[in-house]
């Protein structure tokens, strides 16, 4: 049984990215719930339609910045990309990444 080595400063940090990011979309969802379906609130879709934004863009920048540094090939640098995309994706990238390896320094 081999032991994957733990992540390193940068493949922390893009975990915690994407698990904001997928936090933020959770909050925006519940939002656009409230918002268009039980027509109670605008808010959530106000204050998470920002957030996530923000963190949308954050972790487009970390995603990024953490491929160059961890040197993914393309192809994980453009599933973690993609991921951002459609909603709740990239919580499991990141598991899956870090079972691959791909969040630990080289």
């Amino acid at each position: 049984m081999t032991t994957k080595p733990p992540p390193g400063a940068s493949g922390k940090l893009f975990a915690t990215a994407a698990l904001i990011e997928a936090l933020t979309w959770t909050g925006l969802l519940v939002g656009m719930y409230l918002k268009y379906v039980s027509q109670t609130t605008d808010l959530g879709v106000w204050l998470f339609g920002r957030l996530h934004g923000l963190a949308f863009l954050g972790y487009v920048v970390v995603a990024v910045l953490a491929g160059m540094r961890l040197r993914w090939p393309l192809w994980a640098l453009l599933v973690a990309l993609l991921a951002a995309v459609p909603p709740l994706l990239t919580w499991p990238v990141e598991r899956w990444f870090r079972q691959r390896g791909l969040l630990s320094d080289r």
